[in-house]
Parts: C-alpha cells; structure tokens; sequence
C-alpha cells in the first residue's frame, strides 16, 4: 500500500508498533526470568502488562479506522531483541548484578523504541485531529515512559551499585 497522506502514514506506524510490542512481550518474560533481582523481576512482569495493554489500545485504534494491526513486521524492534537477548541472556556473567544491570539496559532500550513510537503516532493523531486517539496513546506514552523511570530507580538504586565490585 502506498502511503498518500498522514492519515495513511498514522495507521502504518499504529501497525508497527503493535508488531513491536508483540515482539518485545515474549523477550520481555524472557529478561524476567533471568533477573536476579525481585524488584527487577516483578517490574519486567509489570512492563509485559503495561505492553499487553498497550497493545489492546493499538488494536482498538486500528480497527476503530479499519485497519489491521496484525499487518506489520517491525525490524527496528527485531534487532532489539536479538541485541537483548545477545547482551542480556546469551553473554555469560560471573557476577549476578551485572546480569541485571545488562537487563535493564537492554529493557530500557526496548522502551525507548517504544517511547519515540508513541510519541510519533500521538502526534501524528493531534494533526489529525482525533482528539480520542491522541488521549488513549498519550495514556499509552505516560505508562511506558513512568516503567523506564521505574528502571532507572531499580539500578539506581541498588543494582548499579551491586555490580560495581560484583558484591
């Protein structure tokens, strides 16, 4: 389909980053497992939830302007994964806290290809003026920005430090 306008270009980034997000779920409970940290843990399992319902907003949207959010295979978030799942999972830690601390970083990476994407499509809705989609995926950006502050406080606040020295 030949993109003609911005309502066209608004609907093939609603699908892109639903390919995304349904892409990052299963990395998402993957980083999850992994994770040495309780905190770390029950924060990914709470970003996989911020991520489904994410995902029922993006779906709604779509169908709401007859689209089907299923029709796009994102590979910017793709390469994320593989990254993550290199970094995170694959690379062998002597050290537990290292672990985590490459954990996050490479949930937080997911989240801001998430972040820049939400922005994009909720701009992309106030051009357009569909004030009702603008509000949902404002709801959806909020979310997803207060999960990567939420990171930031877990390895600020204790797994940075752990894996200095591996303690």
């Amino acid at each position: 389909m030949a993109i003609k306008n911005l309502k066209d270009l608004y609907l093939d980034q609603l699908k892109d980053l639903y390919s995304a997000c349904k892409q990052s779920m299963p990395m998402v409970t993957e980083l999850g497992r992994a994770a040495k940290s309780r905190d770390l843990s029950e924060a990914l399992i709470a970003g996989n939830q911020g991520i489904a319902r994410g995902m029922e907003v993006l779906s709604e949207l779509c169908n709401r302007h007859g689209a089907d959010p299923t029709g796009e295979h994102c590979r910017g978030m793709e390469g994320l994964i593989i990254e993550a799942k290199k970094h995170a999972i694959e690379t062998e830690y002597a050290d537990e806290d290292a672990q985590d601390a490459a954990i996050i970083t490479q949930y937080q990476r997911m989240m801001h290809y998430a972040i820049a994407g939400y922005g994009c499509v909720r701009s992309f809705a106030n051009r357009l003026e569909l004030d009702s989609d603008a509000a949902a995926l404002q709801e959806c950006l909020d979310q997803t920005w207060e999960g990567d502050r939420h990171m930031t406080k877990i390895a600020e606040g204790g797994v940075n430090m752990a894996a200095v020295d591996g303690r």
